[in-house]
């Protein structure tokens, strides 16, 4: 965080040349420039006792949620047009910002991302899941060579659960004519750690593909940067082992 002082209610114009994000940049460099400085350039201007500077500070620490960087995807429009000197445009701006982030880092997992391994998959969906406010179920639909035939959401449920229904997602794997499935959801906690309705799913699911020949693969949770696949973790090798 940068230090303000009493800098406030001061516009950028009255601050030194070499102060000033936008000319800090032109002189030295977009690496040279703090996460405040970056987004009041993406700000350009502030208003009425709120500079560009003030502003950027006040998205990047909210009153709720993870500060810095990580703050800018859970901030909603509604959110934005609280804060004094945020209008629509910048909102839009704000928002535009986070879903170029994401697409960002999914475009950079998806160069290695390989359906057999859980750290890929983990890695390819991150982004899209890890801010969800609410458990979302993602299907993944596999061919017989393990590439993906398509992907949906199947469920959004609560802050902590969601429901899912086998008879569901085996309709749709027959309908796309999938032979391996993959279920994946993000715990909103952040902390990927299964509960006992995620095993029981997990398990339900598992039985029902094996009768009907569609092969639950794994079953993914998304954390706050971090993930459980409960494949990896041995699961599925102990229901085996109990049957």
């Amino acid at each position: 965080m940068i230090n303000m002082g009493n800098r406030n209610t001061e516009t950028i114009k009255m601050m030194y040349l070499e102060e000033r994000p936008y000319e800090k940049c032109e002189q030295y460099g977009a690496e040279h420039l703090t996460d405040v400085e970056l987004l009041a350039v993406l700000l350009r201007t502030g208003t009425k006792g709120e500079n560009s500077l003030r502003l950027a500070q006040k998205i990047l620490h909210p009153p709720f949620g993870s500060e810095g960087l990580l703050s800018i995807p859970q901030w909603s429009m509604e959110q934005l047009l609280k804060i004094k000197g945020i209008g629509k445009v910048k909102s839009i701006q704000i928002l535009c910002l986070a879903e170029l982030a994401r697409r960002m880092a999914k475009a950079e997992a998806s160069l290695g991302l390989d359906f057999s391994s859980p750290d890929s998959i983990a890695r390819y969906y991150m982004e899209d899941l890890r801010h969800k406010k609410r458990e979302v179920m993602k299907l993944l639909l596999l061919n017989t060579r393990s590439r993906l035939i398509s992907e949906m959401d199947v469920s959004t449920g609560t802050i902590n659960s969601t429901l899912v229904s086998p008879r569901e997602l085996f309709v749709e794997a027959l309908q796309k004519n999938a032979v391996s499935i993959i279920l994946l959801h993000n715990h909103p906690s952040g902390d990927p750690t299964p509960s006992k309705e995620d095993l029981l799913t997990t398990r339900r699911v598992r039985e029902a593909g094996a009768l009907i020949g569609i092969e639950l693969l794994d079953h993914i949770i998304i954390g706050d940067n971090c993930y459980f696949s409960l494949r990896e973790k041995g699961f599925f090798s102990q229901e085996s082992a109990n049957r």
